[in-house]
């Protein structure tokens, strides 16, 4: 069945799994960080935290940026993705990488899963649906949780089609960048 439901694969880049294939989901709306990307967002990662304790992979489609989390280094990470094709091939990727151990995936919508988690996470990772306009909309409800802590970074990759306020509560952009069709926005908790 896995077989029909994936029909390319990436590559984790770098860590404890480098080299290994991830299966990507069939479904044209999923369209998975690409390595420059996923290599853009970690090494931006690294030049502002040493901190990989806890991770959030939000909108996870195959898990790849999740995955490449936990690969280097992340002591575990929380997965949500609402398309149970997804989910499956997200739940075989950590098999095949032997991370399951270190993560947890929810089969659900975004909107519900910050409603009942009930951590603070060291770095968020959302990779939406390009389509998807409403996003905005979505960190503003994320912001007000407590899902986002004083030393938090969220990393958005977005459609430059899709303009992202550089405020949202007390989260703040701290930087962007772009990458061919995707924008990388960092956002961080404004602090007193």
């Amino acid at each position: 069945m896995l077989q029909n439901d994936a029909v390319g694969y990436l590559r984790v880049i770098a860590g404890e799994c480098k080299g290994r294939p991830l299966k990507v989901p069939e479904r044209r709306a999923t369209r998975p960080a690409t390595e420059l990307v996923r290599g853009a967002i970690f090494s931006m990662l690294a030049n502002l935290t040493e901190n990989w304790d806890e991770v959030l992979d939000l909108f996870s489609g195959s898990g790849s940026l999740g995955i490449e989390a936990l690969s280097r280094g992340a002591g575990h990470a929380d997965f949500v993705e609402q398309e149970r094709a997804c989910c499956d091939i997200l739940l075989n990727n950590l098999e095949q990488c032997g991370l399951a151990d270190r993560a947890r995936v929810h089969c659900l919508p975004v909107e519900r899963a910050i409603s009942f988690l009930d951590k603070t996470y060291d770095i968020i990772l959302m990779d939406p649906p390009y389509r998807r306009e409403d996003i905005g909309l979505f960190l503003g409800r994320l912001a007000g949780t407590r899902l986002i802590g004083d030393s938090t970074w969220l990393v958005i990759t977005h459609s430059p089609r899709v303009t992202l306020d550089e405020r949202y509560g007390q989260v703040v952009l701290y930087k962007e960048r772009r990458h061919g069709d995707s924008v990388i926005a960092i956002y961080r908790k404004e602090t007193s």
